[in-house]
């Protein structure tokens, strides 16, 4: 999507990221890759020898340069988890697949870059434990999945009930909201669903979806949330990761709204919170 090159524009451009530092990710390797997906599926994917099936469930063509886009988003959660650790906060740019299982990918998903980030820290001995904040109006089934049964990780996910993906995988918490719901109940939802994340803390990094599909004007998201409820939305996520000395890696996941300035706008915010709360 074209969301991705204009938010990296903007970003470029902006006096408030003037002393930020852009990085073009190293695309992650088979290795990073393998300690949340199967060998076998990884090798299918970058050979091209998916099934049509598996290629529609994807949603989108297979070809060499959608390998490399799907491994260097991964690497780039992977970089922004290690930055986070020396910095408090990161971004990637890109990221958030979360609909991306071990052995298959789904709804635009091709490697689960959460999944894999943090799996390959802990397989590094770089961190002991950590969760997922998936703030993304689509339930995050394959994350799920993956870390289901690994106790290391907390997955936490509140979406919109009713929409895709249809057979929800549960995650350790799970708080899946009505329809046309609004800025100060979505709030208060996230807000007690973040109280239950700490509870089983502690942790050594949090990697946080900041979808921009909870949007009012979004296609698919069928909610209710301003611009001024998604920051502060980001407010509460972030803050809560900055006081309890929390690293958080973020991802900017979905976003479908009409107007792809709206888009744009909604992920740009997200690192502006960020810079605001950990300059």
């Amino acid at each position: 999507m074209s969301k991705y090159r204009r938010v990296r524009q903007r970003v470029a451009q902006s006096s408030l990221h003037h002393d930020d530092v852009l990085l073009v990710p190293m695309a992650a390797t088979d290795e990073q890759l393998s300690v949340a997906h199967d060998a076998d599926y990884i090798q299918r994917v970058c050979t091209g020898t998916l099934s049509e099936a598996e290629i529609r469930r994807i949603g989108f063509p297979w070809s060499p340069a959608m390998v490399q886009r799907s491994r260097r988003s991964t690497g780039a959660t992977i970089a922004a988890s290690l930055a986070a650790r020396e910095d408090g906060v990161a971004a990637n740019l890109a990221g958030g697949t979360h609909h991306a299982f071990a052995n298959a990918g789904e709804g635009y998903c091709v490697f689960n870059d959460a999944a894999v980030a943090i799996r390959w820290l802990l397989h590094q001995s770089l961190i002991r434990r950590a969760c997922v904040i998936d703030c993304d109006v689509h339930q995050g089934n394959g994350t799920a999945s993956i870390l289901q049964t690994d106790p290391r990780v907390f997955t936490f996910s509140i979406h919109g009930a009713k929409n895709f993906p249809s057979r929800k995988v549960a995650s350790d918490l799970d708080i899946g909201v009505v329809d046309g719901i609004e800025d100060a109940p979505y709030l208060e939802l996230l807000e007690n669903g973040l109280e239950q994340v700490w509870q089983a803390g502690p942790y050594d990094l949090a990697i946080y979806l900041a979808g921009a599909d909870p949007f009012e004007g979004d296609r698919l998201g069928r909610l209710r949330i301003t611009k001024d409820g998604l920051r502060r939305r980001d407010e509460m996520v972030l803050m809560s990761c900055r006081d309890r000395h929390i690293p958080v890696a973020i991802a900017m996941a979905g976003g479908y709204a009409h107007e792809i300035e709206d888009i744009v706008d909604i992920h740009c915010q997200t690192l502006a919170v960020a810079k605001s709360l950990f300059a």
